[in-house]
């Protein structure tokens, strides 16, 4: 008991410390509590433990020793400094773990691999691409494929790729009154054999189909190499994987069925183009190969409280200067403002300072409403951004720092 009281001085590069044997005691596999690892740097001439080592870090060192565990970094020393302290002083991975923690660092995320051999270098291929040379190449084809799918979605309504002949029989309308129809839907005609094969050999078509066998080639191993079914199908990019394929098959189901019979074509016509923009969103698979999208994503995430606010703000914005407008030019008969609700486009066009200026007021209140809105705007607007950038850099730096880590 009189050894465990008895006192020890640790002289850190000319700075001692006092303290007792049973304090460095606690944590006995630490370079501090095991007396066969300090004895090293014991002095008998000044009878005292000499480290030449950081000395603004020690008090952290000491004081993790004082209150038992916890650990927390003096905020004059950098981050890289006090890590070599942690490990110098043999605190353990429990402690840099904290360390890490408290300093906002992801903690590393466990890869669960699958038991089989053979299933486990599948799963890593394709799913880890800085896991080896072939994943990696595997990723590159991966986000070419994606590219080139975006590229024929939006190539592919350019008038000089379209078709006219293949929708001649609806005057190339959609339904009664809307535009030209997709290259992709054709109508019902008395050669519809004729125009199935053409469109089936379209340049854009094949190219479209030989994207979406990679898609689902690629969705199938993975789904069969994976560790877990059920965490796999609950993972947010596998579904935006599965959303990305799901179009190309209802529309070409829905093609094929309409050539053998015919159906109520302006509604069919109408679902297949809100289906065939879904593809749009495959852009997202991008984000399975792009940090700065799941920065982007996760800043998002822990932002949605301010733009919560940002839209509840808009809102009850939009709500009162359409009011006012509507009612400061009720008197004008040239106003464009006919009913409150056909200001709302005005009002949040005006508070998000975009003005299209296909709407304005005429009238000097009308005008005085505007100014107000604008300013209003630019306020509601402001006061949550520096929130959200604030969230960007964090998860920015933490992820930087991370990998520098």
């Amino acid at each position: 008991e009189h050894e465990c009281c008895e006192r020890v001085v640790i002289n850190i590069s000319g700075l001692r410390f006092e303290t007792q044997l049973k304090t460095l005691a606690q944590f006995p596999e630490t370079l501090l509590g095991d007396p066969r690892k300090r004895m090293r740097y014991f002095d008998p001439l000044r009878n005292e433990y000499f480290f030449d080592r950081n000395r603004p870090s020690f008090d952290a060192i000491l004081y993790y020793y004082q209150s038992g565990g916890r650990i927390r970094r003096p905020v004059n020393v950098p981050i890289d400094i006090f890590s070599e302290e942690i490990r110098f002083y043999q605190l353990g991975e429990e402690a840099m773990e904290k360390f890490r923690e408290d300093e906002g660092f992801i903690r590393e995320e466990q890869r669960p691999l699958p038991d089989k051999e053979f299933q486990r270098q599948v799963w890593l291929l394709f799913e880890y691409p800085e896991s080896s040379g072939p994943a990696r190449g595997i990723a590159i084809v991966s986000v070419l494929v994606i590219l080139i799918s975006i590229v024929i979605f939006c190539l592919e309504t350019l008038p000089e790729f379209r078709d006219d002949h293949d929708y001649e029989g609806t005057g190339g309308t959609f339904g009664t009154g809307g535009g030209p129809l997709p290259p992709d839907v054709f109508t019902n005609s008395s050669s519809s054999a004729t125009s199935m094969v053409s469109s089936f050999t379209d340049p854009f078509f094949v190219v479209e189909t030989l994207c979406i066998i990679w898609f689902s080639f690629e969705l199938l191993v993975r789904f069969f190499a994976c560790p877990s079914k059920a965490t796999f199908s609950k993972n947010i990019m596998n579904i935006i994987d599965i959303v990305a394929i799901i179009p190309y098959f209802i529309t070409l189901g829905t093609e094929l069925a309409e050539r053998q019979g015919n159906g109520q074509q302006a509604m069919s016509l109408a679902i297949l183009r809100v289906i065939r923009l879904v593809r749009v969103f495959r852009i997202f698979k991008l984000s399975r190969h792009s940090k700065g999208l799941q920065i982007l994503g996760q800043t998002l995430k822990a932002s949605m409280r301010e733009l919560g606010l940002l839209i509840f703000f808009l809102f009850i914005g939009v709500i009162l200067f359409s009011s006012a407008v509507y009612f400061a030019e009720a008197d004008d008969p040239g106003s464009g403002f006919s009913s409150i609700p056909d200001a709302f486009w005005w009002a949040v066009v005006t508070m998000t300072t975009v003005g299209y200026g296909d709407m304005h007021p005429i009238t000097i209140g009308g005008k005085i409403v505007g100014s107000l809105c604008a300013i209003a705007g630019v306020l509601t607007i402001a006061l949550p951004v520096p929130v959200i950038v604030s969230n960007f850099n964090y998860f920015y730096h933490r992820e930087t720092e991370g990998e520098e880590q």
